[in-house]
């Protein structure tokens, strides 16, 4: 059974910081793409950065400087290193793993950027 486990959400004031850990099981981690998307009210699934089993790393335009991904293969975990948050990033944050054709979602974790 595969388990994406999101955790290190929460609320926290404009220009503060936050750290996004997503633990795996089930899965041969190394060998999966993964990912982390929002998705804020009224608006579709976004993604937010990448990395892939090679670790090449991509990120949304609007997180490039702020936001920074990394995984660790020994421990299955990705994490997301959140900066500089401003209120536009409160969404519902959840992980990814990707190796086509299977792909795998977490449950969400809510971070609240407040002004």
């Amino acid at each position: 059974q595969v388990q994406l486990v999101e955790s290190g959400g929460g609320l926290v004031q404009a220009g503060g910081s936050l750290r996004l850990s997503c633990a795996a099981s089930g899965i041969t981690f190394s060998r999966y793409a993964m990912g982390w998307y929002r998705q804020g009210p009224g608006k579709e699934r976004d993604l937010v950065a990448a990395i892939t089993s090679g670790g090449i790393i991509n990120y949304l335009d609007s997180v490039k400087g702020r936001f920074s991904i990394s995984r660790d293969n020994a421990k299955n975990t990705v994490y997301l290193q959140m900066n500089s948050l401003k209120p536009e990033d409160t969404a519902v944050y959840y992980c990814n793993a990707n190796r086509r054709p299977a792909n795998y979602w977490g449950q969400g974790t809510q971070v609240t950027v407040s002004s």
